[in-house]
């Protein structure tokens, strides 16, 4: 299913005429991984919490730079069985305390919890196979707990427990219904996708048949992930086309996604280095690619154009001999474009469609 190059230039090239009208940015976040590698296994006090990433909350003139922040990972097995231990305390990371949550919430900045990621891929499929039920109504729970929403991160590539997945989600909202208005924290569901429809195509398959259509929807949205590097404009803008569009050669199709219905990821750094996502908007991929985010019109799904916005791997420490971003240090890059973007704060209702 590899495109050809002149294909892809081709495509790239004649994206700005898909469409005149511009859809309005209204997510706007960044993914969290405190400062152990994702694990958020030790509290932390405000004050220093606060000196790493005060950038979060405010760009230069005291608004926050977005209006989401994701918490990542909660370990999926040790939800479900509500395990205490050196890192978790009743199956809940010990960082993710009502005092990080209030921390962004207090500034008008929303926060979900990402369950998952591909460290968990084994305990999701444990969870889901040692009772599917229990799992999603823990969720729901923990999101009642703490006023926040959950990101579903599985990232099975080979064979995802669907029928599995299915149940989780029916359990989550049994407890917390679909809320169209966003008002109710907890009732904010999503789920990770690939970049682009060609990994993770079983579950990008389903969640987009079943779950993110725009006339029955059960997920508010999905979050296109970051690919493995760091994409170049053209890149980026492929894969996020390829969710639009979908794949009608695919055996079963892999149906067209409503633009409405999710995110562009980026990487805020890499290689021990801050990127211009994080310090210079005008050499960035947010800016270089904000004309597709933001105008790209619906392809078989959806009526209207723009994505829901961008999100931004990773705050503070995602992975070992990694510094990512200077503390505080992203107001150029990130908070330059809330403004550019005119990023709404708090996040609004969310377009349906």
């Amino acid at each position: 299913m590899r495109r050809s190059i002149l294909a892809t230039a081709v495509l790239c090239a004649a994206w700005p005429m898909m469409s005149t009208a511009a859809g309005p940015t209204q997510v706007y976040g960044a993914w969290h991984c405190s400062d152990d590698m994702c694990t958020w296994g030790v509290p932390r006090t405000v004050a220093e919490f606060d000196a790493k990433n005060h950038w979060l909350i405010d760009r230069g003139d005291g608004r926050p730079s977005v209006n989401l922040v994701v918490l990542s990972f909660v370990h999926p097995l040790k939800l479900l069985n509500e395990t205490t231990d050196a890192t978790t305390l009743n199956g809940v990371p010990r960082g993710m305390t009502p005092q990080m949550v209030n921390y962004f919430t207090s500034r008008n900045v929303r926060v979900m919890l990402s369950i998952g990621g591909i460290t968990y891929v084994d305990a999701w499929n444990q969870a889901l196979a040692q009772d599917a039920t229990l799992f999603g109504l823990r969720a729901a729970q923990l999101a009642n707990a703490l006023g926040v929403g959950i990101e579903i991160d599985y990232e099975e590539n080979s064979d995802p427990d669907l029928v599995g997945l299915q149940v989780f989600i029916t359990a989550y909202r049994s407890v917390i219904p679909y809320d169209a208005t966003g008002s109710n924290p907890a009732a904010r569901l999503t789920i990770d996708l690939a970049a682009g429809d060609r990994w993770l195509i079983d579950i990008g398959r389903k969640a987009t048949r079943d779950w993110l259509r725009t006339n029955a929807p059960v997920l508010d949205y999905a979050n296109a992930m970051v690919p493995a590097k760091q994409p170049s404009a053209t890149s980026a803008i492929a894969n996020w086309k390829e969710h639009i569009d979908g794949k009608s050669r695919y055996n079963p199709v892999y149906p067209p996604l409503a633009p409405a219905k999710f995110t562009a990821g980026l990487y805020l750094a890499g290689a021990n280095r801050a990127r211009p996502e994080c310090n210079k908007f005008a050499a960035s991929l947010q800016k270089s690619t904000g004309s597709f985010v933001t105008t790209a019109a619906p392809n078989g799904a959806g009526t209207t154009p723009g994505l829901l916005g961008y999100m931004f791997w990773a705050a503070e420490r995602p992975s070992r001999g990694t510094t990512t971003q200077p503390p505080n240090g992203c107001e150029a890059g990130v908070g330059a474009g809330a403004t550019t973007y005119d990023i709404p704060i708090p996040m609004p209702a969310l377009r349906q469609q």
